[in-house]
């Protein structure tokens, strides 16, 4: 018993019953409140320090100082502990159809003021599932679904393809408008305005959160001098600066144009319009679990989806 590997006695109980002798300062305090005798103690620890090879306790005077080694063990032990509680959380709520973990992935062009009262909703259930929310763009969207960083992903534009590995549904199709601020040069020139004059200013572009390969890139001519921006609400503020020019959805640039602070303006190229998706990575042999149903049944409800599409509530100023 005395030889037994470190594994064997690496336990929850024996870490707990470190941590107890620390914190109470002699192997008789924690003793007393074990309701044990301290040789009992003392043999424990003994056991777990000749597996080890180490001394955890200093035993020169009356009090039970840990020695380095002592204090990485506790130290480490206190995370080992927390993950043991949570394994049996997480044991538990799978046997429930509950999800640990529901990942969502939310394109920058979805109301996320919306997805907020969703989420409201959703932990009015007091569910045991956490929620994490990414925030993608453009055909980073969907790879996060098909990378597996999420489970559910809103607002794809990207093509899904016949994969046979995702399903999802339509939230609607996206109207954009041209737009430039009042003070930019565009603003006061006749309409509709050709590619050719496009070509010469800059226009403000929304990077594809995509980690591999070029990204997708929409509305921008060749050779035209480009600002990239990290989402569409700094793509927004950077047009309401008369930084460049581009595409906005019209939800989001309605109030901002109707302001003042935008112009809207006609162009030659055709109107450019997304339809946008609801996907998930689907599971033949399993049935969703109790939190992405929730979100599929909630994003599905036609009055959901015209709000995820609607005016952004972006503040204007």
């Amino acid at each position: 018993m005395l030889n037994s590997p470190a594994h064997t006695l690496l336990t929850p109980e024996n870490l707990d019953l470190i941590r107890r002798i620390a914190a109470e300062g002699s192997f008789a305090a924690a003793a007393r409140q074990l309701n044990v005798v301290p040789s009992a103690l003392t043999y424990r620890v003994r056991q777990i320090e000749e597996a080890l090879d180490v001394l955890l306790f200093d035993r020169r005077s009356r009090q039970a100082h840990l020695t380095d080694a002592g204090q990485v063990l506790l130290d480490d032990s206190e995370s080992i502990l927390n993950e043991i509680d949570a394994l049996a959380r997480r044991v538990k709520r799978v046997a429930t159809g509950w999800e640990p973990v529901l990942t969502i992935a939310i394109d920058t062009i979805i109301n996320a003021e919306v997805v907020l009262d969703l989420c409201d909703s959703f932990h009015a259930l007091n569910p045991p599932t956490q929620l994490r929310i990414r925030e993608e763009t453009l055909s980073g969207t969907l790879a996060s679904v098909n990378s597996g960083l999420a489970d559910l992903a809103v607002g794809v534009s990207a093509e899904v393809g016949a994969t046979g590995r995702l399903r999802g549904f339509p939230l609607g199709t996206m109207r954009f408008v041209f737009a430039v601020a009042p003070t930019h040069p565009l603003a006061s020139s006749c309409e509709p305005l050709s590619d050719d004059i496009l070509q010469s200013v800059r226009a403000v572009a929304v990077a594809d959160s995509v980690n591999q390969g070029k990204g997708q890139t929409v509305g921008l001519l060749g050779g035209q001098p480009v600002l990239t921006v990290p989402d569409m609400r700094s793509k927004l503020m950077a047009q309401v600066k008369g930084l460049g020019v581009g595409f906005l959805p019209e939800p989001m640039a309605r109030p901002w144009i109707e302001s003042g602070l935008l112009v809207e303006k006609r162009v030659e190229r055709a109107e450019r319009k997304a339809a946008l998706q609801c996907v998930w990575r689907d599971a033949p042999k399993q049935t969703p679990g109790k939190a992405l149903d929730w979100w599929i049944k909630a994003l599905s409800k036609p009055a959901t989806r015209r709000a995820l599409l609607g005016n952004r509530q972006v503040a204007v100023r």
